[in-house]
């Protein structure tokens, strides 16, 4: 009986591996920061409404056409705040300006202080032949950096009320596939700030 039980376990356990890496590979880490005093008058159910800004640099082309993708993540976020987009010819309570920066590091077997193990490095053949040199294959996949930042203000005073930032290191190329996550992680505790930063988890598909 016990012998079933220790074989049972040892099944199990696999299983519970990966289903444990199929959560963290469906999720985004993402570092937060955020600062501001929101103001406590604004009811939670409708916290105003609002209108993207864009800097004369991003209404140019081609950076408007990302910064529409921007746009388009973040009214995501907002409106699971409670924000609504100001309607054609009104007046927003609030602006919003948005920003995303995107960098890549590709890595060098240098880089490595164990870069032997790829690249050209010592290879014991047998017991009577000592290391050599000799090529092998080695494959460094890139780093991507992704960004996002947010700032609300208010229309009429021109007042900063909140500010946030999210970033996220990875493998992940697509920038499309991690902008609605970093916006969501960036107002995922809207309208609280701090501590800066933080690590938090958002789902790769924010509902």
């Amino acid at each position: 009986m016990q012998r079933r039980h220790l074989i049972s376990a040892a099944t199990l356990a696999p299983l519970a591996l990966l289903l444990g890496g199929c959560a963290t590979l469906s999720q985004l880490g993402v570092e937060v920061s955020s600062f501001g005093d929101w103001p406590a008058a604004r009811d939670a159910g409708h916290r105003g409404s609002y209108a993207f800004e864009r800097l004369p640099s991003q209404q140019q082309a081609p950076q408007a056409a990302l910064q529409q993708q921007l746009e388009t993540a973040a009214a995501a976020a907002l409106a699971r705040l409670g924000f609504t987009p100001v309607a054609a010819g009104g007046q927003p309570d609030l602006v919003v300006q948005l920003g995303a920066r995107v960098s890549r590091t590709d890595r060098s077997p240098w880089d490595d202080p164990l870069w032997w193990h790829g690249g050209f490095g010592p290879w014991r053949v047998n017991p009577w032949r000592g290391p050599f040199w000799a090529p092998s294959p080695r494959f460094d996949n890139p780093r991507y950096d992704h960004e996002v930042a947010l700032l609300i203000r208010e229309r009429g005073t021109g007042k900063p009320l909140y500010e946030a930032r999210a970033s996220h290191e990875g493998w992940r190329s697509d920038v499309a596939g991690v902008l609605a996550p970093l916006f969501a992680a960036a107002l995922m505790d809207f309208p609280a700030t701090g501590p800066n930063p933080r690590t938090v988890r958002v789902p790769l598909t924010p509902g």
